[in-house]
């Protein structure tokens, strides 16, 4: 049995991702190469563009010594002669290729993704965003904990340095519009104010209660986007005018806002439970915008979490980055970036071919799993004289949707405690099925 695999020729041919190549062309990398000034002067057995490929190649597997990773790149290729670097080798040709070209590259791909065509992305011709924030964990090496510090829990100390990651999120494909990482000693909304610049005035962003800062509200509102954003129920917001729905205009310094109360009740076959909400929106039009819709839309913040979870458990695993240098660290946390993004371009692309298919619906483990297969095999390097817009990652999705979302609810609790000490008695970890009432309530006179 013999099969044919298309690839660049002699030094660069490991250089490739496999189908996903299609969204990482050669033209691409080597653009961002000539741009940053990292193209090699001579050609050797590890050419700048193959480095690049194989640091996204890391990011697809995450468990794997840099060695290995460049088995992967070269399976496929039997009868073509390919090099053998040691580890030495690659490590020296990922420093000398540094961080700019993987930042170059994500800012090339970052972006929405959202065609007209593409189901549950836009909400009243708003493209729905969400801006968070989670921690990476980085290895314990002098230089990393130099620069990143270990963060602080009741149990003395987490185990390794951690960096601050916010990404601004596109909540309808999952696809990242910006980022940015550094220190944790930094806060959330210390970092917030730098993706203000990817938003323009045709998007919301969904804002959780840390962020619910005068400063970010007014930047926002500066680049035309609106805010949607929960706040504590104590802080004092002045009813300024009441409206037909039961929200209230009121003001954040400068910037004029319209004030949502609720309560939101979760019933299950374990019983009730009802917390309080105050959202708070740029959105000062009670009749375009209802209270109601604003309450159902702020539920769409959830997917960035959902986002995070993808990057740190399903791409990650759950594991430390490899890098010990926060040089290596800020370059591999690009390329991870870059990787998911380009996976969920994947993702998007297949469920477009398919008009009114939600994008919720496509396995982004499905996606990833056939994505690793297709580099091991070097397959789908090139699209062929037929032009395949779906590939084979999209077929496996589409083969396979997810059913539409039931609403269901599970216990909010501590799931891998740090210390025994935490998990006290049997944690239940059952998701029921949940009916959702809502309630608006209005202020007194």
């Amino acid at each position: 049995m013999s099969r044919e695999v298309a690839v660049a020729a002699g030094a660069f041919a490991p250089g490739h991702l496999g189908e996903l190549t299609r969204i990482v062309p050669f033209e691409m990398v080597d653009e961002v190469l000539a741009d940053t000034g990292r193209t090699q002067q001579r050609i050797r057995d590890l050419p700048s563009r193959v480095v690049v490929y194989l640091l996204l190649g890391g990011a697809l597997f995450p468990g794997l010594g840099w060695q290995q990773v460049w088995q992967r790149l070269t399976a496929g290729l039997d009868g073509l002669p390919t090099a053998t670097p040691t580890a030495g080798a690659l490590a020296q040709a990922r420093k000398r290729l540094g961080t700019r070209p993987l930042r170059h590259l994500f800012d090339l791909l970052r972006g929405p993704a959202a065609g007209l065509g593409i189901a549950g992305t836009r909400w009243h011709g708003l493209l729905v965003c969400a801006i968070d924030g989670t921690l990476m964990a980085v290895p314990d090496s002098p230089a990393n904990q130099a620069e990143f510090t270990r963060h602080r829990c009741n149990n003395g100390g987490a185990g390794y340095p951690s960096l601050r990651l916010l990404i601004l999120v596109a909540c309808g494909t999952r696809t990242v519009m910006d980022a940015v990482f550094g220190p944790a000693t930094d806060g959330e909304t210390t970092y917030a104010p730098r993706l203000v610049r990817s938003l323009r005035e045709d998007m919301i962003v969904l804002l959780d209660r840390n962020f619910a800062v005068q400063a970010l509200i007014e930047a926002v509102t500066l680049r035309s986007a609106h805010v949607l954003v929960r706040v504590k129920e104590n802080r004092r917001l002045p009813v300024l005018r009441r409206f037909p729905d039961g929200s209230w205009l009121s003001r954040i310094g400068p910037v004029p806002v319209r004030v949502v109360c609720c309560e939101i009740t979760i019933s299950t076959s374990q019983g009730r439970r009802t917390g309080a909400y105050r959202l708070v929106t740029t959105l000062t039009d009670p009749f375009t915008h209802p209270a109601g819709d604003l309450i159902g839309l702020y539920h769409e913040r959830w997917e960035i979490e959902t986002t995070y979870l993808e990057i740190k458990s399903t791409i990650l695993g759950g594991r430390v980055l490899r890098a010990r240098t926060p040089a290596g660290v800020a370059q591999e946390v690009f390329a991870v970036l870059v990787t998911y993004q380009v996976l969920r371009l994947a993702m998007a692309d297949a469920t477009a071919s398919r008009p009114g298919t939600d994008p919720d619906r496509a396995s982004f483990s499905i996606a990833l799993n056939t994505a690793r297969d297709l580099v091991i095999k070097a397959a789908g390097v090139f699209s062929g004289a037929v032009i395949d817009l779906v590939g084979t990652i999209g077929r496996r999705i589409l083969a396979a949707l997810m059913p539409d979302r039931r609403v269901r609810t599970r216990p909010r609790v501590v799931k891998r405690a740090i210390s025994r000490y935490n998990a006290r008695g049997t944690v239940d970890r059952t998701t029921y099925r949940a009916t959702i009432s809502v309630h608006i309530l209005t202020p007194a006179p």
